[in-house]
């Protein structure tokens, strides 16, 4: 389920996504995924996804955070279903485009 203040849980609360921001040089780069599937690797097919705290970082920041983030990011890279939605919710990832890999979701936007 989710609220008007961000990505929240099944009992209402707020659900933490990992974020990280870096300089490249393309502009900002944004990295978010859901905190608890950092460290797991997600397959379909030919493809695997990693989810790597040397990319998206160790430190849970509130939706609010991410998604200040992604809406100032010129490349962002998405994975996990409440940081996709938060993308979502911001507009800078069509829900069309999101990529279903193994038993998670991953989106990437680039401002041009």
């Amino acid at each position: 389920m989710t609220g008007e203040n961000g990505a929240t849980s099944e009992d209402g609360a707020d659900t933490p996504v990992v974020c990280t921001k870096r300089e490249t040089p393309e502009g900002t780069l944004v990295a978010v995924c859901d905190a608890d599937i950092l460290g797991e690797t997600f397959e379909d097919g030919a493809v695997s996804l990693t989810v790597t705290e040397d990319f998206y970082g160790t430190e849970p920041v509130e939706p609010a955070a991410a998604r200040d983030a992604l809406v100032r990011a010129d490349v962002a890279n998405i994975v996990g279903h409440e940081a996709v939605e938060l993308a979502i919710e911001v507009g800078i990832v069509d829900e069309a485009n999101v990529l279903d890999v193994g038993a998670t979701v991953h989106a990437q936007s680039v401002r041009m």
